[in-house]
């Protein structure tokens, strides 16, 4: 394959707006089929038209295996696929049955039972109390299995099964325990798999118990999954459901508006005001679940206290990180950068859509945008400007100048970078910013630590212990690089005791003034700097999309929400509603990123460069 070259992008950009210029039709005519490189629409084998609703994402597939899974595109096909122990309830957010029909705790808090409902997996197999023990028991015995919810099983003594009851033992009282992250995993598959850790879980069609079964996943290109007939809820409206990889967020929307794809979310604030003025897209802005950070690498080491990577030492320093902090102006990045469609973030990643959990700082605590304070901070630390105007360490060993590491193909990202560095360069520091694709900064930011600033983020279920918990001395990789999940590299003793402090307490009012203090502490502390946070931005087809329930139902969130509720709701326009006839586009243009592909259908032409993965995208 040849790298995309400037004006093989040129062409590319031609023929995906030209490909396609029929009307928008209703339901896509049939499941997809994969002929040659492009997905294609066939007949139901009832003979009947099936209802194909496709959903564009700006993010691939890190791994289909929910062990492994971080990013939010992951987790959110996951959610479709397979259930919980409890799912967050439609309307309220709390916990709500799931595989788990009722519970019940000892009155020590020390001892959960659950019961686990009769239901089958896809394959026609019951499910029982023995799936969900081996799920949490493979992750309490293997590192890899803990690479994507390990926290979440730290607290468990024991787990054991006696037939549909699941009984989980504690070490000590938990709050969260209804709010647990971890998929539900057939044990009678996936006791074969010789090494999670290795494992890409890519056996189709998966077995699943949720609303959908994986059929298909081509990397970088697209997931397939169809509707399951056996799901305890009873089957999705619709008959398969696509998710399609694109590398360009500019080429989404147009897929969008071309109606090769029917609902796009996570749209940045230029690509969302870009579906202004055309009256089959509706254009979805609501508060977000999200936090963007800055992720400072302020001394990494690994789970077992082994210094790692090569940050730069001045970020160590709590003073230069502080002066960091007040060299940024939250507000401006929200109206110039983010268009205005956000909210400057002035206290803890835990976003404000959480009203219990969030924490925003005021008065002396409150750190503002003041360069002169900056520099005064770095000038009493004793970082003193050379002739060139960079400023040293404090023993003249090292100059100033840092990396900033964002993805490539991220404008968002480079316009943040744009403000910073300038920013920067006013006290005394060179910033340069290193562009990666996904994989690559994924692995310098969470393994490797091979980077000094990065952009990231993460978006926050209800309960947010997930979030925190990323910040754990846990959360570290070992040695060898398996496990870890940190957001950070970040092990503080107060912040630990706080974390074991709020998981005891079972007093909601009280528990949320202990997440409060650990915000606070990571605010001050500065391991992260949160920047923003982002308004919830998506577009859907109304010609395509007949009804879609948000979660929560309330001005809630489309795709990327904490439960599976709007893809299970998600009903299709059909040609009986009225919609027009798309005569073609069935079997055409459809658009999908592989591994840095543009996939076009009609064209047959397959231009390949690097794939877009946000940090932001993490959950």
């Amino acid at each position: 394959m040849r790298k995309w070259t400037a004006g093989l992008a040129g062409l590319g950009l031609l023929l995906l707006a030209g490909a396609t210029g029929q009307p928008a039709q209703a339901a896509h005519t049939g499941p997809a089929v994969q002929t040659g490189s492009a997905v294609q629409t066939g007949s139901a084998a009832d003979g009947e038209p099936a209802k194909v609703i496709r959903v564009g994402t700006t993010q691939a597939m890190d791994s289909m295996n929910p062990f492994l899974a971080v990013r939010l595109v992951s987790s959110s096909i996951h959610r479709w696929m397979y259930g919980f122990l409890t799912v967050p309830d439609p309307k309220s957010l709390q916990p709500s049955p799931d595989l788990a029909e009722s519970w019940t705790t000892s009155p020590d808090g020390l001892t959960w039972t659950f019961k686990i409902r009769a239901a089958k997996w896809s394959d026609g197999q019951p499910i029982t109390a023995e799936d969900a023990a081996w799920t949490f028991n493979k992750m309490l015995t293997d590192d890899g299995a803990k690479t994507a919810n390990g926290p979440a099983v730290e607290n468990f003594a024991s787990v054991t099964a006696s037939g549909q009851d699941l009984t989980i033992k504690l070490k000590t009282p938990q709050a969260s325990m209804l709010d647990n992250p971890v998929p539900i995993m057939p044990k009678h598959v996936w006791e074969k798999v010789p090494d999670i850790a290795k494992y890409e879980a890519e056996e189709y069609p998966a077995v699943t118990s949720g609303p959908y079964i994986a059929v298909e996943h081509k990397k970088d290109q697209f997931v397939k999954l169809k509707a399951n007939p056996s799901y305890w809820r009873g089957a999705p409206k619709i008959d398969e459901l696509q998710v399609i990889f694109y590398d360009n967020p500019a080429a989404s929307v147009v897929g969008l508006k071309k109606g090769d794809i029917d609902l796009i979310g996570r749209l940045s604030p230029p690509d969302f005001e870009a579906l202004k003025g055309d009256d089959n897209l509706v254009q979805w802005n609501k508060q977000g679940r999200r936090a963007t950070y800055l992720q400072i690498n302020h001394g990494a080491t690994t789970s077992d206290n082994k210094p790692i990577g090569d940050g730069h030492p001045a970020l160590k320093d709590p003073k230069v990180r502080l002066a960091l902090h007040h060299a940024i102006d939250k507000q401006k990045l929200v109206d110039e950068v983010q268009n205005g469609l956000a909210k400057p973030a002035n206290g803890s990643i835990i976003p404000p859509m959480y009203k219990d959990f969030f924490w925003e700082a005021g008065g002396d605590k409150l750190i503002g945008f003041d360069l002169a304070k900056a520099n005064q901070i770095l000038d009493a630390a004793g970082y003193k400007k050379g002739a060139d105007g960079i400023r040293t360490m404090p023993d003249g060993s090292k100059k100033l100048q840092w990396r900033f590491s964002i993805h490539t193909d991220a404008p968002i990202e480079e316009k943040l970078a744009e403000y910073l560095t300038g920013w920067l360069k006013d006290i005394g520091i060179t910033l340069t910013t290193k562009r990666l694709d996904s994989s690559k900064f994924t692995e310098e930011t969470g393994t490797t630590a091979l980077f000094d600033i990065a952009i990231s983020g993460w978006s926050v279920n209800p309960d947010p212990e997930e979030v925190l918990a990323t910040h754990l001395c846990s959360r570290r990789p070992t040695a060898s690089g398996e496990g870890g999940g940190t957001e950070s590299f970040y092990c503080d003793p107060q912040f630990e005791a706080l974390y074991q402090q709020q998981l005891k307490e079972l007093d909601r009012p009280k528990r949320a003034e202990i997440i409060k203090q650990m915000s606070e502490r990571l605010y001050t502390d500065a391991p992260v700097i949160a920047l923003y946070y982002p308004n919830d931005l998506e577009g859907y087809r109304k010609d395509r999309i007949a009804k879609i329930t948000p979660i929560p139902e309330e001005d809630g969130i489309l795709y990327g929400g904490s439960g599976y509720w709007p893809f299970y709701t998600v009903e299709a326009v059909t040609k009986e509603d009225g919609a027009a006839d798309d005569g073609g586009s069935n079997t055409g243009l459809i658009v999908g990123v592989a591994g840095g592909a543009l996939v076009l259908g009609l064209a047959g032409l397959l231009l390949t460069r690097r794939r877009k993965g946000a940090a932001d995208e993490r959950e």
